[in-house]
């Protein structure tokens, strides 16, 4: 199929949007549960009686939940509409919203376990769904991008977006809006969901177990899994010492570096978004799209801990963001284009192995800065890339 039928064939972003307004919807609420959280930790660790670091270390159990909860309901995601699903998803988030806001030590926990296991369950579901609005497999990757570009958006606004409002009611309000929002939404969801039937009906069932030798024998499925698992290690354990990095470098204070995230955050976006837009439209380049990416991440990393000059050192911080978001935009095109009525549960599969991801980073980053400092740091991101660039080699066409 040529670029211009490819082109014809999948719609303008913004009509695109217009017809996905309510996953987009749904991805933007499902992160502002933990950014409430992450804006608002000092107050949240008084009104809870323990430290920041106390508190702020119970974050890794949604990470905990995330990956069982991914791992464990990957194969049943295509045997139930994915409205449906996503409803369940948004039901718990409000749920676990409304704990947080309780605001005690138990509360905070079961705030953090829960929004883990709510966050494995819609993320994939909207994607897939999402994907399931359009019947050519160049749009329907595109759908599925155009959900984690909204995502990636959300995670750079939420903050000064939720800023003004906490304002007036405080971090308790943010989280009740917010579950009243995802209660709302999941209702709507529901009903959208009940008339619907699963990808799968009609078609023969394989097992529990057997689902995941089928994803296993999706064309680059297992190399685009491990892909993502460690571009995701790299990406957030980087951002896990990224504010420290530019302290001890630059003598950056949190003002000045709130820029800086910002820089990021918009250069991950945009990345996401022209990445899932091109490749829409030239489907011959999205295997080399990807080994590229991973190599941008890869020379922007090894570089960027033994920069000492800001302006190279933000311009590291931009090529960087722009790498990963490259090649999450690949990862999910493919997976979506390949996996076709199993599309759902590959989804939940890559969101699992993401959050174990994210744990890895943050662990092994730690270990490299506590044995040789930032160059130890470095040797270890720039080491996850590597595997993930040959990993990128074994997708083939």
């Amino acid at each position: 199929m040529t670029t211009q039928q490819l082109t014809a064939e999948v719609p303008g972003d913004l009509r695109m949007a217009k017809r996905l307004w309510p996953f987009l919807l749904a991805s933007t609420v499902s992160l502002i549960p933990f950014t409430v959280f992450g804006m608002y930790l000092v107050p949240i660790s008084e009104a809870a009686g323990g430290s920041v670091a106390e508190i702020g270390g119970l974050r890794g159990l949604g990470g905990l939940a995330a990956l069982a909860v991914g791992v464990t309901l990957a194969p049943l995601m295509d045997r139930v509409p994915r409205e449906l699903v996503a409803a369940g998803g948004l039901a718990l988030l409000g749920v676990s919203a409304a704990l947080g806001a309780v605001g005690n030590v138990f509360a905070v926990a079961a705030f953090c376990l829960l929004i883990g296991a709510s966050t494995s369950i819609l993320a994939p579901s909207i994607g897939a769904a999402a994907a399931d609005r359009f019947r050519s497999p160049a749009a329907a990757g595109r759908a599925a991008t155009l959900v984690s570009a909204t995502t990636s958006a959300m995670a750079m606004l939420a903050a000064p977006v939720l800023a003004g409002p906490g304002l007036i009611w405080g971090w308790r309000g943010n989280l009740l809006a917010a579950a009243a929002i995802a209660l709302i939404l999941s209702v709507a969801f529901f009903v959208r969901g009940r008339g619907r039937t699963a990808p799968t009906t009609g078609k023969q069932r394989v097992s529990y177990l057997a689902t995941y030798r089928e994803l296993a024998r999706i064309p680059g499925a297992v190399p685009l899994l491990a892909v993502a698992m460690l571009r995701t290690a790299a990406f957030m354990g980087y951002l896990a010492y990224l504010a420290a990095f530019y302290d001890d470098r630059f003598d950056l204070s949190p003002g000045w570096f709130a820029l800086v995230w910002s820089l990021s955050g918009a250069s991950f976006f945009l990345g996401n978004l022209l990445a899932g837009r091109y490749l829409a439209t030239d489907r011959a380049w999205t295997e080399r799209l990807l080994l590229i990416g991973v190599v941008v991440a890869l020379v922007a990393v090894t570089a960027f801990y033994f920069s000492s000059s800001l302006p190279l050192t933000l311009a590291l911080t931009a090529a960087m963001g722009a790498g990963h978001a490259t090649v999450a935009a690949c990862v999910t095109t493919l997976l979506v284009r390949r996996s076709g009525d199993l599309r759902g549960s590959a989804l939940s599969v890559n969101a699992a192995g993401m959050s174990l991801g994210t744990f890895l980073g943050a662990a092994l980053g730690g270990l490299g800065l506590g044995l040789g400092g930032y160059p130890g740091t470095a040797l270890t991101f720039a080491a996850l890339t590597l595997v993930a660039a040959g990993c990128a080699l074994r997708v083939r066409r």
